[in-house]
């Protein structure tokens, strides 16, 4: 059974799908899947020192297939309960935070490149984030001085729900 602290108050995911990434992802999967042909079935090795047909294939499964569908599958989700912020990077990071070490938080903008060094988990000058799309976020600060800014599209909603365990 549920409890009072299970109380979902907040939850959002956030996908990385700027524009410009799907033909990123794209390319390294025509650039990889044109050496695999080029090779294994021209029979034309590429360049001055050729990959085995066995790398070949390899770079393809693994940047080509692989690293687009793990990219355009990781995602940032969000969830205020009553005993603490869950951030969820997936595939590759989980982490809590316990509501009474958080200090009022901020919805804000800020700058992505500048502040940070772009988005995903990052340690910029202004702090640690967690950001995947936009400049908005919720900055929260806790002990000893330490920033976190999570980003968000919806930042008034994740600053009044994270608010709103603050003053229970």
């Amino acid at each position: 059974m549920p409890t009072s602290d299970d109380a979902l108050l907040f939850s959002e995911t956030q996908y990385f799908r700027q524009w410009w990434l799907l033909p990123m992802q794209f390319g390294m999967f025509a650039l990889f899947g044109a050496i695999l042909i080029q090779q294994l079935v021209l029979h034309h090795p590429v360049g001055n020192h050729p990959m085995s047909d066995t790398g070949a294939v390899v770079s393809f499964l693994v940047v080509g297939v692989v690293m687009p569908i793990l990219f355009l599958s990781s995602n940032l989700a969000t969830e205020v309960r009553r005993d603490g912020l869950y951030i969820r990077f997936f595939p590759f990071h989980l982490r809590f935070i316990k509501i009474e070490g958080i200090q009022q938080p901020t919805a804000c903008e800020y700058r992505p490149l500048a502040d940070y060094g772009g988005w995903g988990i990052r340690l910029g000058t202004a702090g640690k984030a967690y950001t995947v799309r936009g400049n908005q976020g919720v900055k929260l600060i806790r002990g000893h001085d330490q920033t976190l800014l999570i980003g968000s599209q919806q930042p008034k909603d994740l600053e009044a729900a994270i608010a709103s365990t603050l003053h229970r």
